[in-house]
């Protein structure tokens, strides 16, 4: 009984396999053994991929490039977390860019990267990057792809939503998810409507 109900189980899921093609009758090995969806998004060795995506690390702190459309990882650049695979937050000249005004934070959550603007068009030359747990904001050069500044936003907490550039990267705006009492200092809940 058991091998009855394995085998018309098996028999169920290549059926359905096999029957699940896009409805092109000159292609071999259709449905969901197609290699199609598969075909549109390789990218032979030698070729590049026609975009760039950057996407946000998260907890590790960094930001990752991938090649769209193949979605290779194509690099990880270290921002908020030190990187012993190439000594970023180790050496004399990246140590420092950890340095908050709580000390020396080699760790982030890092979110919602934005890319550089002229007249409202992304220009590729930035990107910027917030973190998450410390309110920092990054940039990072598209030319290098290097971590070039990181500064601590004052006042703010829970750096969430940011970053938000304006249409020329005159500002990079970050958006907050806590209120945070003037001057910046742990309060009871009793004084907290008065003081903010």
């Amino acid at each position: 009984m058991k091998k009855t109900i394995h085998y018309l189980f098996s028999l169920v899921i290549v059926a359905g396999l096999v029957s699940c093609n896009n409805g092109d009758k000159k292609k071999r090995g259709g449905g969901g053994l197609a290699t199609s969806a598969a075909a549109r998004v390789y990218v032979a060795p030698g070729e590049h991929d026609e975009f760039y995506g950057f996407m946000s690390g998260g907890f590790s702190g960094q930001l990752g490039v991938y090649g769209l459309p193949s979605g290779r990882l194509l690099k990880v650049l270290p921002v908020f977390s030190q990187n012993p695979e190439n000594g970023w937050g180790y050496t004399e000249e990246t140590k420092p860019m950890l340095n908050t005004s709580f000390g020396f934070v080699p760790w982030d959550d890092s979110h919602h990267p934005d890319i550089s603007q002229t007249n409202g068009v992304l220009d590729g030359r930035w990107i910027f990057i917030n973190g998450n747990n410390t309110p920092r904001i990054a940039r990072l050069s598209l030319e290098s792809f290097r971590t070039e500044e990181i500064i601590e936003i004052p006042n703010s907490a829970g750096n969430h939503s940011s970053s938000f550039i304006t249409e020329n990267t005159e500002y990079v705006v970050a958006g907050t998810r806590f209120s945070v009492p003037v001057p910046q200092k742990d309060m009871s809940i009793k004084e907290y409507k008065g003081n903010f």
